[in-house]
């Protein structure tokens, strides 16, 4: 008698996760005819020309405040110049070096040594130079940890023999600089290396002038500040991700747009991109927070093109959404992205760890195939994003209510772009892959405007985002209104009224006069 009693429990128990899951499902399903009003209500549909303005300016104001708070920070590159010659034991222009860097501490976060060959000019040196001549040069690497007793440690594999490649032009005074090696992390407060350099031709031998070595370094100061900066983005998401998903929990998630729906799965992954975990950095001595960060960053960013194909897609196609039809494709395209650069960067940190003088670009062969890989991803997707993007506007432009949220979101989407690409433009000039495509970008900070620019730009395009896209206060009321049958009649005139001859009618005046008219209704049926 025990075991069909159990066997009875176990149905019923599996039938109320089928209904639990039928239930979920449903309210993860969109109306088959998604209407605007069958749709949570968007603070987007009661702003007025006026107030478009008024966001834009916020949005202007808060990125120029931490711009100017950036120009007026500290430097964020901390650089030391030794000159190679008179650390040479031999004079000799091949070495060795004996190099010895600064007093470090967690604070610097990371090490680089470069190397500058500077050149005789034309003038200066009797023989010919070459419009352009490419040099295979051997570089040897030993290195050599200091503890805080002053105590010398080997580290384990310290010597390391590795070819670059030496570009130097006949205009320049000097070859362009090559990265000798790059720790991710400290470990010790000093490091002793010695650095030779091996089958170096005697034409160029001959025209060196002198051998410059640059220590690179995250300066302690500018630590400091991105520790607050950080912790103040932190707390400001964390703040506008409540406040959106508290003016979401009257509706159902079954009403929610499409926009919205997003916002609430970007503001918790711009909460991780913010990164609140950092600090963990300066508290121990390993290479996981580092590759943490990245990881997040890389995911908030792809979800954030993911967040556009499907915006501009799921506008045009309200309720026709399957998976392999609508998002598989897009996922496709942003996975291989996320994937792309998430194997580049794990693999250039795995190899670090090994070989500090390790660099991808240059000791893996088929890297440039990763490369154009990478290229031919982002140009498929801006040709897609693109076609979506024609398509909708072609297509939306007279529908009511929903040409203005696509009119808001691609004015607001292109001015983050423009900006965006300028920032890095300045950031990284025309030569924004060469040398090390992970390591050497972030020595491409020249001030901490050009830090805090970028990262308040996607901080403040979300929250503005966040805050069109929210309900109002009386969304509620409104939105039972409509989905009255007694008054589909209003509603469907509504969309003449509000952006039609009257632009400057709000969505909310005229709720309030479907309000008075309904009141009218009750007296004169109760009369």
């Amino acid at each position: 008698m025990e075991r069909p009693e159990s066997l009875e429990k176990m149905k019923q128990l599996c039938r109320r996760i089928q209904d639990a899951f039928r239930e979920l499902q449903e309210d993860l399903t969109p109306y088959k005819t998604e209407r605007f009003y069958r749709l949570a209500p968007m603070r987007l549909y009661t702003l007025s020309k006026r107030h478009f303005v008024l966001v834009f300016v916020v949005f202007f104001f808060c990125f120029g405040v931490s711009t100017l708070i950036g120009v007026s920070g500290p430097k964020i590159i901390s650089e030391n110049y030794y000159n190679g010659l008179s650390l040479s034991t031999n004079a000799s222009k091949s070495g060795p070096f004996d190099l010895q860097s600064p007093l470090l501490s967690n604070y610097n976060q990371q090490l680089w040594l470069t190397c500058i060959i500077q050149l005789y000019s034309s003038s200066e040196s009797r023989l010919p130079f070459a419009d352009l001549s490419w040099e295979e040069l051997g570089v040897k690497v030993e290195l050599q940890g200091v503890m805080q007793d002053a105590s010398v440690m080997r580290i384990s594999n310290n010597v390391h023999n590795k070819n670059r490649s030496l570009r130097c032009a006949a205009h320049q005074q000097a070859c362009d600089e090559i990265i000798v090696l790059h720790l991710g992390y400290l470990n010790y407060t000093q490091y002793k290396i010695n650095v030779s350099f091996r089958n170096l031709q005697d034409g160029l031998k001959d025209k060196i002038k002198n051998v410059t070595f640059v220590f690179k370094m995250y300066s302690a100061t500018f630590s400091q500040v991105e520790i607050w900066f950080r912790f103040v983005f932190v707390v400001m998401t964390f703040i506008v991700t409540c406040v959106f998903a508290h003016s979401l929990r009257k509706f159902s998630m079954r009403d929610w747009g499409i926009e919205q729906k997003w916002m609430s799965v970007l503001l918790p992954l711009l909460l991780l991109y913010n990164d609140p975990f950092f600090p963990l950095s300066f508290l121990v001595n390993s290479w996981f927070p580092g590759t943490l960060d990245a990881f997040f960053q890389a995911l908030f960013l792809c979800a954030l093109l993911l967040f556009w194909l499907c915006v501009y897609h799921g506008i045009r196609v309200q309720g026709d959404r399957r998976f392999l039809s609508f998002y598989l494709p897009k996922l496709l395209i942003v996975g291989l992205l996320w994937l792309s650069a998430v194997t580049l960067g794990i693999w250039q940190t795995v190899n670090e760890l090994q070989d500090p003088t390790y660099q991808y670009n240059v000791d893996i062969q088929n890297f440039q195939g990763m490369k154009v890989f990478f290229l031919l991803l982002v140009a498929v997707y801006v040709l897609y994003l693109v076609f979506l993007v024609l398509c909708a506007c072609s297509e939306l432009k007279n529908a009511p209510y929903t040409d203005l949220r696509l009119k808001f979101l691609t004015a607001l989407t292109l001015l983050v772009l423009v900006i965006s690409v300028v920032i890095l433009y300045l950031r990284f000039g025309s030569k924004a892959l060469q040398d090390n495509f992970v390591s050497e970008l972030s020595t491409h900070y020249q001030n901490s405007a050009e830090f805090l620019s970028f990262y308040g730009l996607l901080n403040f395009y979300l929250y503005t985002l966040a805050f069109v896209y929210s309900p109002s206060t009386s969304a509620l009321y409104d939105s039972q209104l409509k989905d009255n049958p007694a008054f589909s009649m209003l509603n469907d005139s509504d969309d003449d009224v509000i952006y039609g001859s009257d632009y400057e009618e709000t969505p909310l005046q005229n709720g309030r006069a479907i309000k008075a008219s309904a009141k009218y209704q009750d007296e004169s049926g109760s009369d």
